[in-house]
């Protein structure tokens, strides 16, 4: 869980959202629901405490507009209205659980606050901890998008699909025959994590070699190490693995040979399309609704 408190500054050409503060808290739902199918009672007293503070944090802040997403763990939870219900009596926050394409939506959004060429097509990879979101962009404009069941925790605890693969790879393949060669925008914490631990310059591309190379660094040091030597969370140090493993994957059935980092992800996404509502702005181009 995160929580992203941000000051939109409106510029000429698009609007940049700066962190005013980011809270992670390790709470993985999805360890329970890619497990067992159900989101225990201390993971729920976990949820709860967490919203509590993220509720009270926005205050101090002076927040005037918040939004809770739900992704892939609440989605597949068998006891999802069950635990939403409770969990929003007793913290006072409403949670939506969002569709995979209104998430892979909200992420791509922040296409207009990145300083990338405008006019070209790009292939948005984010990749989570339940799963993994790729989306065409035309022109700024969401074209075709997908989810997957393929995720980090998920990889961890051994519950992708065989079909989840195929799925993607029949994605990709038709990506391909449709617009040829790809350029490339990863996000979410794991990628960002990889290419600061390669040393690349903000706006430089990271290569598949790149990926590859610090995937196996940090393999090599045991996950006290990682932690240790390396200075990775614990909640970061053992997904990176899989992370970089699903990135890979991605870039080879794509024939993708590097990636731009832009260090953005689904909190900026909502942030920026909470914006855009409140405000009535209509000079960026928008997606047709999606319903979750």
């Amino acid at each position: 869980m995160r929580l992203l408190v941000g000051e939109v500054i409106e510029r000429d050409d698009h609007p940049v959202i700066k962190k005013q503060t980011l809270v992670r808290v390790p709470i993985r739902l999805g360890e329970d629901v890619f497990g067992g199918g159900s989101i225990t009672v201390a993971k729920q007293d976990y949820l709860i405490k967490s919203l509590k503070a993220f509720r009270l944090l926005t205050e101090v802040y002076g927040v005037g507009y918040m939004r809770c997403c739900a992704t892939s763990a609440m989605r597949e939870a068998e006891n999802s209205h069950e635990v939403r219900t409770r969990v929003e009596m007793e913290s006072g926050v409403h949670i939506e659980t969002i569709a995979g394409k209104l998430e892979a939506d909200l992420i791509t959004n922040t296409f207009w606050t990145q300083d990338l060429l405008k006019d070209r097509p790009y292939l948005y990879i984010d990749v989570g901890g339940g799963s993994t979101e790729l989306t065409w962009l035309e022109d700024g404009k969401r074209v075709k998008s997908a989810s997957f069941r393929i995720g980090t925790v998920r990889m961890l605890k051994n519950k992708v699909p065989l079909s989840a693969w195929v799925e993607m790879q029949a994605f990709l393949d038709e990506l391909r025959a449709q617009h040829g060669h790809f350029m490339a925008v990863g996000t979410g914490g794991n990628i960002n994590r990889i290419f600061k631990e390669n040393g690349n310059l903000f706006g430089e591309p990271l290569s598949k070699r790149d990926i590859q190379q610090q995937r196996d660094r940090i393999a090599a040091h045991s996950f006290e190490d990682r932690v240790r030597v390396l200075r990775l969370r614990p909640d970061r140090a053992d997904v990176i693995i899989p992370a970089a493993d699903i990135f890979l994957r991605v870039m080879d059935l794509a024939d993708i040979d590097e990636v731009f980092v832009p260090k953005v992800g689904l909190a900026d996404g909502i942030i920026y399309d909470l914006y855009m509502k409140q405000y009535g702005k209509a000079r960026y181009p928008q997606n047709e609704p999606v319903v979750a």
